[in-house]
């Protein structure tokens, strides 16, 4: 059996690129939850953190339904 160091190499650096992406997106999800509820404190508006919020949660569920889909397609 030999292993093909180049392409064991590549899986982990997207793997590694894909983990801190999503890591990245949940907390900046989660950033604007909180700016959202500093926001509510203060009388302001929550429209653009409560959007950013949506968003970058909405892209950490379709990362993790796309990498389950992967699985099981394959």
């Amino acid at each position: 059996m030999k292993i093909d160091w180049a392409a064991l190499g590549a899986v982990f650096a997207v793997s590694l690129g894909v983990v801190i992406g999503l890591v990245l997106l949940f907390s900046g999800g989660l950033r604007a939850l909180s700016a959202r509820e500093a926001a509510q404190e203060r009388q302001g508006s929550t429209a653009l953190p409560t959007a950013a919020a949506a968003a970058c949660l909405l892209a950490c569920v379709t990362v993790v339904f796309f990498g389950i889909y992967l699985i099981v397609a394959g």
